[in-house]
């Protein structure tokens, strides 16, 4: 029995971008949107979003949901609606821009915010709602039209979807054509991993060119700041690891949809497991980042946490606790949280990296069942 790590990043080797590092030491540029990082942008827009739209890449994801809250967010709004079943980083950014996470629910099948609850609070919170911030739960294809409705009507939304890079669905790549931004993470954890750095997409070319400013120092073209800003601009040798990584995200995708479906299959194929656990109802054709699965009603996550660490398998409990029931956020208003409870009780991540083979996949599988009917 091999041991198996709960994530094994496996970015894209020196051979594969050493073109583009010869580049960098032609031009002497380094930074500041320079030709490899253009490069990128221009082949993601056309690759992936046909063209329509604009992308920009930042630094990190969080860096580019700081800058999007901030430059659409509506100027006297307190909130940003949010679920709580995300990454921390998402009420983060919102704070960073002056505003108070309010924690939303999600619903039970595809762990995405419960989008009734988010109409309950428009209407009761008004003007005080500053922004929406949707988060695409692990990547999931979600329909976009409900908040491209909110986003026209005035009340502006960011969508998380740090996970979501490469995922494609019913328009096409996660996001396309949409008019607020959306912003992905290309963190080494990623399925696309470059280390460090992220991406924001947005139908709207005028409101891409202004989160470009605001990365920019907030610089005019005669470099004077004339708009709040920061630094988010990624080094042209990340740009560099991302062109890589795009020639051979289509094979890394591939691979990760291959192990996703051998779990899928070893779920519906052991009786107690296909019974007694509950898998997320994920649209689309995602690039999964690991695999994330609901223990038994009434057991706890940690008891299978603990059970695979017993055989040298690592899991996670993403996310677990959920954001509300973190200290530092405990304060901040929000609905009434059945689901989010529930599944933050309940919540596994199991492993899937590119060089697993289906006899990981059935060595987890096989522990997690034979726990359940020992």
């Amino acid at each position: 029995m091999r041991k198996i790590p709960f994530l094994r990043p496996n970015l894209v080797n020196q051979d594969s971008f050493t073109n583009y590092l010869a580049q960098i030491e032609q031009s002497r540029l380094y930074s500041n949107y320079g030709p490899l990082n253009t490069l990128f942008e221009n082949r993601v827009l056309t690759e992936y979003y046909d063209g329509n739209g604009a992308v920009l890449t930042v630094n990190n994801a969080t860096s580019g949901l700081m800058l999007a809250i901030n430059q659409i967010k509506r100027p006297k709004g307190q909130f940003a609606l949010m679920p709580s079943f995300t990454f921390s980083a998402t009420p983060l950014a919102a704070m960073w821009c002056g505003l108070e996470p309010y924690f939303v629910d999600v619903n039970e099948d595809d762990w995405c915010m419960n989008e009734e609850l988010v109409k309950d609070l428009l209407a009761k919170l008004g003007d005080k709602v500053a922004v929406v911030v949707p988060y695409a739960t692990f990547g999931t294809d979600l329909d976009l039209s409900f908040y491209k409705q909110i986003h026209e009507s005035g009340v502006p939304v960011v969508f998380d979807a740090a996970p979501s890079f490469g995922t494609s669905g019913r328009s096409g790549s996660f996001g396309n054509n949409f008019p607020g931004p959306i912003v992905f993470s290309f963190h080494a954890t990623k399925s696309f991993g470059i280390g460090e750095g992220g991406l924001v997409y947005s139908a709207d070319k005028e409101l891409i060119s202004q989160i470009r400013q605001a990365g920019n120092f907030g610089f005019s073209t005669n470099r004077e700041t004339i708009s709040q800003g920061l630094n988010s601009k990624l080094s042209e040798y990340s740009a560099a690891v991302a062109l890589a990584t795009l020639d051979a995200f289509p094979e890394k995708s591939r691979q990760r949809q291959q192990i996703h479906q051998w779990y899928l299959e070893q779920f519906q194929q052991t009786p107690v497991l296909n019974n007694e656990w509950q898998l997320q109802t994920a649209e689309g054709e995602i690039a999964h980042q690991f695999m994330p699965v609901l223990c038994p009603k009434d057991q706890s996550n940690l008891d299978f946490v603990k059970l695979l660490a017993d055989h040298q398998i690592e899991a996670r409990t993403y996310f677990s606790p959920s954001c509300h029931q973190q200290t530092y956020f405990t304060s901040f208003n929000r609905t009434v949280m059945p689901v989010t409870n529930n599944i933050s009780e309940r919540i596994m991540s199991l492993p899937l990296w590119e060089e697993m083979n289906k006899s990981d996949i059935v060595q987890v599988t096989q522990v997690l069942a034979n726990g359940l009917e020992s």
